[in-house]
C-alpha cells in the first residue's frame, strides 16, 4: 500500500525514492491543531512524515469547525490534540503521531522541541510565537510561522540557514492590543491556504532539493479579498535579543493567555444598562474615538495590562463594567483587576458591538 500511497509525489523529480526517505524519518512538531495546524497535519501526513507531534490544550468548541478541518460536530467538547490525532492516523496508518495535551510553556518547551527537527508556528498569540522562537534559536530548529486574520495572512520561515529568527521581525510585543481570529474574525479558507503553504514549506526544508527556495529571510503576505500577494526581505539584526545571543543566554519566558481559575461575571448588555454602573471601556484610543458608550471611561488594555493600579482613579462606589468591542479583552481586562484586588466588576458580553446593535 505504501507505493501507491506516495506514488504521485515519488513521480516527481524533485521528490523521488530518496525524497521520500527524508520525508519518512523526519520529525515535524506543529503547535496548535486550530485553523492553521488543521490543513498542516493533513497534508504532512499525506505526504509520509514519519513522525508528527501535536501540542495543544484545548477542546474542540462549535466555533472551531468553520476552519479547524479536522474536527466534526461531533467533535465537540473532545481533546484537540487527540482528535487531529486520531484524524491523520486514519489518513496514514503507516505514520508516528503523538498528541501532547498540554499548554506550550517555558517549562515543557525544550522537552518537546528535543525530539524534532522542524517546528510549525500555528498559534494566535505573541507570547506562544515568541517562546516558540526562542526556544528554536535556542535548540538550533527551524520555525515555519503563520499568522492569519480576517482576509489576510503572512508566512515565513525563522531561524533557517542563518536566516533571521521572529524577534528579527517583532523584536518585542506590541503595546496596543492586537486582535485574535476570535476577537476579529477569519474567513477560514485563508488559514487552509495559509496552512498549506507552511506544509509546502516543511517539505522543501526536509527533501533540500537544490531547485527550493524557502520563506527564510522574507515575509509572504496575501490579501484573499484581492488575491494580491506581497513578499519582502526581513533583515537578520545584529541587534537581535535573541538569535545573536549564545544559546545558553537565552532565557524562556511565558505568560500564558489561558484564563485562570478566577471567575468573572458575565452580563449582558440589557442588564448593564439596568444597573447604577460606571462603564470602563477598555479598548484602544481609535476605537474610542470611532464611538463610544456615553458616559463611560477610557482605560485601554494595554495600559492596564503595564499598571492595573491605574484603575484606582477610575474606580467608584458604583459596580463597573468592563467592556471592549466584542466582549473578549473586557474579560482579560476584568480578570487583570480582579487579581490586582479590585472588586464589584463586571464584563460586558458581546462589548459595544451588542451595545449598539441592541439600540439601548
Amino acid at each position: 500500500m505504501e507505493n501507491e500511497f506516495y506514488k504521485r509525489q515519488v513521480a516527481l523529480p524533485e521528490i523521488g525514492l530518496k525524497g521520500q526517505e527524508k520525508l519518512s524519518t523526519a520529525r515535524i512538531l506543529i503547535i496548535g491543531a486550530g485553523g492553521l495546524g488543521c490543513p498542516v497535519l493533513l497534508y504532512l501526513a499525506g505526504a509520509g512524515i514519519g513522525t508528527i507531534g501535536i501540542v495543544d490544550y484545548d477542546k474542540v468548541e462549535a466555533s472551531n469547525l468553520q476552519r479547524q478541518i479536522l474536527f466534526t460536530a461531533h467533535d465537540v467538547g473532545q481533546s484537540k490534540a487527540e482528535t487531529a490525532k486520531k484524524r491523520i492516523c486514519a489518513l496514514n496508518p503507516s505514520i508516528t503521531v503523538h498528541a501532547h495535551n498540554e499548554e506550550l510553556t517555558e517549562k515543557n518547551v525544550v522537552g518537546l522541541f528535543t525530539g524534532y527537527d522542524v517546528i510549525i508556528d500555528g498559534t494566535d498569540n505573541f507570547a506562544a510565537k515568541f517562546l516558540i522562537n526562542d526556544a528554536s534559536v535556542k535548540l538550533g530548529k527551524p520555525v515555519i510561522y503563520s499568522a492569519i486574520q480576517g482576509f489576510e495572512a503572512q508566512i515565513s520561515v525563522f531561524n533557517y540557514m542563518n536566516g533571521p529568527c521572529y524577534r528579527c521581525l517583532h523584536p518585542q510585543p506590541p503595546q496596543a492590543h492586537i486582535m485574535n481570529c476570535a476577537e476579529n474574525g477569519v474567513i477560514g479558507a485563508v488559514a487552509g491556504i495559509a496552512g498549506t503553504i507552511q506544509a509546502i514549506e516543511a517539505i522543501k526544508i526536509i527533501v533540500k532539493d537544490t531547485s527550493f527556495k524557502s520563506l527564510s529571510g522574507k515575509l509572504m503576505m496575501i490579501d484573499a479579498r484581492t488575491m494580491e500577494t506581497n513578499t519582502v526581505t526581513i533583515p537578520k539584526r545584529d541587534d537581535c535579543c535573541t538569535c545573536n545571543q549564545e544559546a545558553d543566554n537565552i532565557a524562556l519566558q511565558y505568560a500564558s493567555p489561558v484564563c485562570s481559575a478566577i471567575q468573572v461575571k458575565e452580563i449582558t448588555c440589557a442588564e448593564a444598562a439596568n444597573m447604577n454602573a460606571a462603564f470602563i471601556d477598555v479598548r484602544e484610543r481609535a476605537e474610542w474615538d470611532a464611538g463610544h458608550i456615553e458616559g463611560a471611561q477610557l482605560l485601554p488594555l494595554s495600559a492596564l495590562r503595564e499598571k492595573p493600579n491605574l484603575f484606582e482613579s477610575h474606580a467608584t462606589k458604583r459596580p463597573c463594567i468592563i467592556y471592549c468591542q466584542r466582549g473578549a479583552r473586557s474579560l482579560i481586562a476584568t480578570e487583570i483587576l480582579l487579581k490586582a484586588g479590585f472588586t464589584d466588576l463586571y464584563s460586558m458580553s458581546g462589548g459595544y458591538d451588542a451595545w449598539r446593535s441592541s439600540g439601548i
